[in-house]
């Protein structure tokens, strides 16, 4: 499942709108990134969103 595994942000639902205001469903996916990273049980790759890796929530290993 898209879902980031530091904060826990995932797909959510709304709609397209066109000018004639006909609505579609859509799906907005969170900007997730597969990154090597450093946890208390050793090295795992997470996938984590781009918003916890720049503000340093994780801790890259090397």
């Amino acid at each position: 499942m898209a879902m980031c595994s530091v904060c826990g942000k995932k797909k959510v639902t709304g709609n397209n709108v066109s000018h004639a205001n006909n609505r579609t469903k859509r799906v907005f996916l969170p900007n997730l990134q597969k990154v090597r990273v450093q946890t208390s049980h050793g090295t795992r790759r997470l996938q984590v969103c781009t918003r916890c890796l720049r503000s340093g929530k994780v801790k890259k290993a090397v």
